[in-house]
């Protein structure tokens, strides 16, 4: 017995370590009183890295009696240097704000997203001056819009063609903007209920690597953060070309007083109009709202709620034959249906609650809720099918959506091996009623019904991941994740043929996804990783009740092998290889009613993102991006994925001087692609530039805005499609949407406090 109580001795003895004490810190903003998320702390002696989280907290254990000091620094803050000399209470470090340098960012060890170096300074320095802006920070992700300004935009991101969202994944605040067995398209990811300016911080991530991260996060996977406390109220008044404007309002609802007790809340709404650059007016009407409410309770809990709503409706001129404007049939900026268009409105309820342990452990649990309506009427064929009447089709839904989101993280040692514990659970349970689709003339007159139902699709998953800290320098984190799905349609269409009739039909699946990254720190300028996972993209539930037996959670694999790098203080660079593989896709086509069974692909290619800042006024960014996709089980030459994006590149320069002065200058590049599978049609390219100017005193801001610089003729969404013109014969080409002509917008803002 003596034996053993000595063996569990020197084993609790190894595990523990000699002594040790806890060193706690928080760090805020000097001005709102707010954390500051992803601070680097540096420790030394022995140059431990570590990074601030949600609460701005970070803690060290350190052995008793020995000195040490600790460095803080974050992006657009001053660095502070402390001796630490209080073990066991919470420090309060105070950063003051300042212009932004490259210089301060520190490759860490601890980081599992290397995106974040370079979205950490993205932010800072450009800002967000639009809701489009709002998707293009993620680099290497191009964005159209094809069918009026309500409607959610095409997204294209590592060779996917993501139609409205089907292979990406997005979320604001953790809850999920991504609409699953949508009416128009397996993912619909409608974001314009987010005001820009209410944006703190974004986080993005490329692949299937990140365990927390489920349904669709295939190509990637977008997070927006809005901010928990704004440091000014402020009224804009924004006026532009095409009967453009917009007014724009922020107001601080509790004052200073409350952040510093770190209670804020605050409000924003904004309401814009254009009728924009078609021959046919758009007449776009937008009305949003949004309200986010911090408290926090006690020393260890902290309570946010937020609110938001959207209301939209518009006029669209669609997509047009390229052959009819080539042959003068149709002017550039023209329609055939002068009926397309929409309405769609959303309303969110978003309530985290976050919880710190007496050990430092996170504790976090989300409850959210959307009520969700959509009506969107669309013409692509025009009059191929219905001579007489057209072939306009009226999509619409209502839609209930609740969800759970529950994690705990836990930082501790086994010995001197550092580690992180993170898991949670989901569930998400989305609800229409009537989900249908009409064959329409002149918007509301119904010629016939052709889908139907009623869909429930409810799911629950739980992720387990682990990092190990081997070294300073190595670093490995491997998770899992087990989804499981339940579908149900409830047909109403006796006339339907994909259904055997009227009634309920139900499926039910379940997926695994492993996942192992590996980090090679070799120092606080250079990082090396190799990353390899395997994710899923569920598909709508119509597709699924109806694949008889087939696999309905097809898998997909991804290989990543990146870099990041300072070979400069002023430089950053990120460059990585990747590849993906997609078992198979299973695609709800929610514009004609029809499922397409395709089958396997492969993507390969390198994304490069460099940033450089040569003197503090100026910021340099560039994003180089190409993919190569092929289908795997067509014949060569008839194996191309249609619209797979290939070369891109985006970037500018942003310069902010002292006196006020500010603004950037942007470009975006698009090469040719296949529009089919064999590439005897071709999406044609563009390279487009924008224009940022900005006046900015403490009081007030006067800007302008100009989009398409130079007055370029492009076409901003490209499709391949079966069309016939009325009385004309058919014509199998590509259909587009024209991009915006030259326009300005200026606006004038007033800050107050």
């Amino acid at each position: 017995m003596k034996r053993l109580i000595s063996i569990l001795a020197l084993l609790i003895a190894a595990i523990s370590g000699v002594a040790q004490e806890k060193f706690t810190g928080r760090i805020t903003d000097s001005i709102t009183s707010a954390p500051i998320v992803g601070a680097t702390i540096t420790l030394s002696p022995g140059k431990i890295i570590t990074s601030s989280d949600e609460t701005g907290s970070f803690f060290f254990k350190l052995v008793s009696g020995k000195k040490y000091s600790v460095v803080i620094s974050a992006i657009g803050y001053d660095s502070r240097a402390l001796t630490v000399s209080d073990f066991g209470s919470m420090i309060n470090i105070v950063l003051n704000e300042k212009m932004s340098q490259l210089s301060e960012v520190v490759i860490t060890p601890d980081v599992k997203n290397p995106n974040k170096f370079i979205s950490e300074t993205d932010i800072r320095f450009r800002g967000v001056s639009n809701s489009q802006e709002v998707l293009r920070l993620v680099p290497g992700l191009f964005i159209s819009q094809h069918q009026g300004g309500g409607k959610a935009e095409q997204i294209f991101l590592r060779g996917f063609d993501n139609d409205h969202g089907r292979d990406i994944a997005l979320y604001s605040d953790g809850m999920p903007i991504n609409l699953v067995s949508h009416a128009h398209g397996q993912g619909y990811a409608d974001s314009h209920f987010i005001i820009p300016e209410t944006i703190d911080r974004t986080s993005y991530e490329k692949g299937v690597y990140n365990a927390e991260k489920g349904d669709l996060a295939v190509s990637g996977a977008v997070d927006y953060h809005t901010a928990d406390v704004i440091d000014k109220s402020q009224f804009k008044v924004e006026v532009g070309q095409f009967d453009t404007y917009r007014i724009f309002g922020i107001v601080d609802l509790l004052g200073k007083k409350n952040s510093i007790n770190e209670n804020s809340w605050y409000a924003a709404s904004e309401y814009r109009y254009s009728n924009s650059y078609f021959e046919n007016p758009q007449h776009f009407k937008r009305f949003n709202f949004f309200s986010k409410l911090r408290n926090k309770l006690g020393e260890k809990n902290y309570l946010s709620i937020s609110s938001s709503y959207l209301n939209s409706d518009w006029k669209a001129s669609g997509q047009i034959p390229e052959n009819a404007v080539n042959s003068g049939a149709l002017d550039y900026f023209g329609a055939v249906d002068p009926n397309e268009g929409g309405a769609t409105s959303r309303a969110n309820l978003n309530i985290q609650l976050l919880s710190k342990t007496a050990g430092e452990d996170r504790i976090k649990n989300q409850l959210y809720y959307t009520y969700y309506k959509f009506d969107l009427h669309s013409n692509f064929s025009l009059f191929l099918t219905d001579t007489l009447n057209g072939d306009e089709i009226r999509q619409r839904e209502s839609r209930n959506l609740v969800g759970y989101n529950g994690s705990y993280r836990h930082q501790g040692s086994i010995g001197s091996l550092k580690t992180t514990i993170e898991a949670g659970i989901n569930f998400r349970l989305d609800a229409t009623h009537n989900t249908q689709m009409e064959h329409t003339v002149n918007r509301y007159t119904t010629l016939g019904i052709l889908k139907l139902g009623d869909i429930t699709e409810s799911s629950y998953s739980a992720y387990f991941a682990q990092t190990f800290h081997f070294s300073p320098k190595i670093t490995m984190r491997a998770g899992v994740r087990y989804d499981r799905f339940f579908f149900l349609y409830k047909n109403k269409l006796s006339s339907d043929s994909t259904f055997e009739g009227v009634g309920a039909y139900r499926s039910k699946d379940r997926i695994i996804s492993p996942k192992v990254n590996f980090y090679y720190t070799i120092n606080d300028r250079s990082q090396i990783y190799l990353f390899l996972g395997k994710g899923f993209n569920s598909n709508d539930t119509r597709s699924v009740v109806a694949s008889k037996g087939l696999p309905t959670l097809p898998a997909a694999y991804g290989i990543d092998l990146g870099t990041v790098l300072k070979p400069m203080r002023n430089f950053l660079l990120n460059a990585v290889l990747w590849y993906s593989y997609l078992q198979q896709e299973y695609v709800y086509g929610g514009d004609g009613g029809t499922i397409d069974f395709s089958g396997r692909s492969r993507r390969l290619g390198i994304d490069i993102s460099a940033r450089y800042q040569p003197i503090s006024a100026l910021y340099f960014d560039v994003d180089v991006n190409f993919a190569n996709g092929r289908s795997l089980d067509s014949a060569p030459g008839e194996n191309y994925i249609p619209l797979a994006p290939i070369w891109s590149s985006s970037g500018g320069m942003t310069c902010v001087l002292k006196s006020g002065l500010n603004g950037s200058v942007r470009f975006r590049y698009l090469s040719d692609r296949p529009a089919d599978e064999t590439y005897s049609l071709i999406a044609r390219g563009y390279f487009i530039n924008d224009l940022v100017l900005n006046y900015t005193k403490k009081r007030y801001e006067v800007g302008l805005t100009i989009n398409n610089l130079l007055g370029v003729r492009w076409k901003e969404s490209q499709f391949q499609e079966e069309t016939r013109l009325r009385g004309g014969p058919i014509d199998n080409g590509i259909t587009f949407t024209p991009g915006t002509k030259f326009s300005a917008l200026l606006h004038l803002s007033y800050f107050f406090r």
